[in-house]
């Protein structure tokens, strides 16, 4: 019997491509909300992304580039939280009223993961709430037996805190568990943890360092809808469906 247990999907990028028209878009309008002119363009915030974390990204924005209103980091350090806030409210709001679908693939290889027997996780650097919404409303159907967000680790990725803690609080070695990721950042967390991982690259970071990812596909795939292209892996036949068992079969 393959010694995989349970499989852990990063979430932005992986189960919603968030980021461009969803955590960039809510950023966006926080700021505008609050007086503020900046806007990240989708090329910046591609820069941005490389700083795992919202807050992280707001901080590092002030110390490199300034935001419109000049501002004391004791002013910066007290604002950035009232800022994240809202900007999850605002994103929370386009997960629930669908304007942000899954990705190919995903929902279909929860449900094969759940019938397999395994257990799933969700290990993600953005907020709780945003995690909530996803995981409760959209996938309401899928059983997830832990979902780590936010700051429930001090160091985020690509360190490997919140993987390591996944598989404490599962109770599983790290041959017992397999992950999907999507950066290199992720890619980095779930690697120096000792996971097998299969990466489904975006618009964002199809053009990353990510060849540490065991297997590399475009998308989890659909029999009915969009194919995922394979850059690297090992399924035989593969017909551009990832299935749950095939890779479970490989990576065993």
């Amino acid at each position: 019997m393959s010694p995989i247990k349970a499989v852990l999907f990063d979430q932005d990028g992986v189960i919603i491509d968030t980021e461009r028209d969803g955590h960039r878009v809510s950023f966006n309008m926080t700021f505008k909300e609050f007086g503020f002119t900046d806007e990240w363009s989708v090329e910046y915030y591609h820069e941005l992304l490389q700083i795992a974390g919202g807050k992280e990204r707001m901080k590092h924005h002030w110390k490199t580039k300034g935001f419109s209103k000049p501002m004391t980091e004791e002013e910066m350090d007290a604002l950035i939280p009232q800022l994240h806030k809202r900007k999850t409210a605002l994103f929370v709001e386009l997960i629930a009223t669908g304007k942000l679908p899954l990705r190919p693939g995903i929902h279909r290889f929860m449900k094969e993961a759940m019938d397999a027997g395994l257990k799933i996780g969700v290990c993600t650097t953005s907020n709780e709430q945003a995690a909530k919404a996803i995981t409760e409303n959209i996938l309401s159907d899928i059983h997830f037996d832990i979902v780590l967000a936010g700051d429930v680790v001090k160091n985020k990725k690509p360190d490997p805190e919140i993987y390591n803690l996944a598989l404490e609080r599962l109770g599983l070695a790290p041959h017992e568990a397999m992950v999907v990721e999507d950066s290199k950042n992720g890619v980095k967390a779930s690697k120096a943890a000792g996971l097998k991982t299969i990466v489904t690259f975006n618009g964002y970071t199809e053009e990353e360092d990510i060849e540490a990812g065991d297997i590399i596909v475009s998308s989890l795939g659909d029999p009915d809808g969009e194919r995922a292209k394979m850059r690297k892996g090992g399924i035989a036949d593969f017909d551009g469906v990832v299935h749950v068992k095939d890779v479970v079969a490989l990576f065993g």
